[in-house]
């Protein structure tokens, strides 16, 4: 059975290895282009402003959710952004996601946040009915929106 636990740095590279497998999952193998120092540097450095969560199993981590506080202007309250949730192939269906996600909740709760958010892509069924399946529920007419490269740099000029 999975144990639930935040991240220490000395697993900064096996992170790293679950995000391209992710990327992979996703259809996006040579999308990452994060190195070890990076998630070092952002999730296990001084003042980090991103956090992990991983599930390890007898010191083989099956899966990990990287997150990071948000803000809602409506709730007037913090709420969690779950950036990436990612359980490896030999754990699924064993309640490693739901563990995480529980992890996610339960520190949402304790620190008086209103909700925990994530993007899901359109084609993903399974984990779409596994977020269902939990309570979560689609945005229906939000669409998430990203700026980036070169559309970035000219809007930041």
């Amino acid at each position: 059975m999975s144990n639930i636990r935040p991240a220490k740095a000395e697993v900064a590279a096996e992170i790293l290895s679950m995000i391209r497998e992710l990327a992979e999952y996703e259809k996006e193998p040579d999308a990452v282009a994060a190195a070890e120092q990076d998630i070092h540097d952002h999730l296990f450095g001084e003042d980090p402003k991103v956090f992990a969560h991983v599930a390890d199993e007898d010191g083989r981590l099956e899966g990990m959710v990287i997150w990071f506080v948000n803000f809602s202007t409506w709730e007037g309250r913090h709420g969690i952004w779950m950036e990436d949730l990612y359980v490896r192939d030999s754990a699924r269906g064993k309640g490693v996601g739901t563990k995480l996600l529980k992890e996610l909740a339960s520190i949402a709760v304790e620190n008086g946040y209103r909700r925990v958010e994530w993007s899901v892509l359109k084609w993903n069924a399974p984990s779409i009915g596994f977020y269902t399946s939990i309570g979560a529920h689609d945005m229906g007419d939000w669409q998430t929106m990203r700026l980036d490269g070169q559309a970035l740099r000219l809007m930041g000029a």
